[in-house]
């Protein structure tokens, strides 16, 4: 034991001597956490829009307004010819025009079919189907106000009233979301690079060779390197749940001592990747590589920024064996959703045997010969 604690002092040691790693430790993460918080953002607002009035009457003022009252929409201008609205889509001023024919109202009043011209840049595909989304959204909800108002108040009195609510997240909030899943990301990449590359900057160095002729035993020497890592990284943890909250107001709605014994499992899987690259590199810039090679595999399949429901088959296969989308799930179920134990348990389970499975080969690759 005293071996091990000796092995901790000295990385702790190194940790500490180097300015530029402290700064990297604790410092970038948090600003990361904060920045791409605000920029990982699929909530598609301020969408510019053109009006094309041909009609120029009350009930077009009406629609106009809707749009205008939208906080998805920023009227940016508006017209008498399509050509102008084109003109501004062509430049990437406008993202979308609404063009109001002749004769809009008076075929409202005569209940005739009164068409609305809508024509939506497609570039962007995410953007296009949600700003068409919003735009029916609107003229559907004008349509129903004109129908009801034709109808008379006997009509309005007998529709049908639809009562929703929002669980876990009443205000739609992205930040409740998107922090819990960032902040997973974050401590998975301090943990996976400073493991990765500890053991591979030993023999750059060349104290590995040092190291491995002395009577340390290598679950000594793999406990005391990696130890340091575990815990900077449940510190890194803390200190991001804490900007969630005090920033985002991220609520904590289930317990942090769950968060953190996951946590805790999790970590060992993360490190025990780390170890097992740096077992099988000779460089810091090979173990970097590797390390980043697994680690945009893991984030983009994560279910972070695409629902896992959503992807193909065949990736929804490969995601069993990613790490960090059960961690996410695993955060976003006990801050926002209040599981316990019992509804985490088949990821604890699968955390669990990945960290056997991952350590267990990083130590048999690992050999104190040279």
């Amino acid at each position: 034991m005293r071996t091990i604690l000796f092995i901790i002092r000295k990385e702790f040691l190194q940790i500490f001597r180097n300015k530029v790693m402290l700064a990297l430790i604790f410092l970038m993460p948090i600003i990361q956490l904060i920045i791409l918080a605000h920029a990982a953002d699929y909530e598609v607002k301020n969408i510019n829009l053109h009006i094309v009035d041909h009609d120029l009457s009350q009930y077009s003022q009406r629609l106009i307004s809707k749009f205008q009252a939208s906080k998805n929409f920023i009227l940016i201008g508006s017209s008498f010819t399509n050509q102008a609205a084109f003109d501004e889509i062509q430049k990437g001023e406008a993202d979308l025009f609404l063009e109001i024919p002749v004769d809009f109202q008076r075929n409202l009043l005569r209940d005739k079919k009164a068409g609305l011209q809508l024509s939506v840049d497609a570039v962007n595909g995410v953007k296009a189907g949600l700003a068409n989304a919003y735009a029916t959204a609107i003229i559907q909800d004008f349509n129903a106000e004109i129908r009801a108002e034709a109808a008379g108040p006997a009509a309005s009195q007998a529709s049908l009233t639809i009562a929703s609510s929002n669980w876990f997240n009443p205000e739609l909030n992205y930040f409740t979301f998107m922090v819990p899943g960032i902040l997973v990301l974050l401590v998975t990449l301090v943990g996976m690079f400073l493991s990765g590359m500890n053991i591979v900057k030993e023999k750059e160095i060349g104290t590995i060779e040092q190291i491995n002729v002395t009577p340390i035993r290598k679950y000594q020497f793999i406990v005391g390197k990696l130890l340091p890592f575990w815990i900077i990284a449940n510190i890194e943890l803390a200190i991001g749940l804490t900007v969630g909250w005090l920033v985002f107001d991220i609520p904590f709605v289930g317990s942090l001592w769950l968060v953190f014994g996951f946590a805790a499992i999790y970590l060992l899987v993360v490190l025990g990747i780390g170890l097992f690259i740096s077992t099988v590199t000779e460089t810091q810039q090979q173990a970097m590589f590797i390390a980043w090679f697994f680690l945009i595999i893991f984030i983009l399949m994560s279910g972070l920024f695409t629902p896992i429901e959503s992807m193909p088959p065949w990736a929804q296969e490969i995601t069993r064996f990613n790490p960090v989308a059960y961690f996410v799930e695993v955060m976003r179920m006990v801050l926002l959703k209040g599981s316990g134990v019992m509804d985490i348990q088949r990821h604890i389970l699968v955390m669990l045997s990945y960290a056997m499975v991952v350590n267990g080969l990083a130590v048999w690759n690992y050999r104190k010969t040279s």
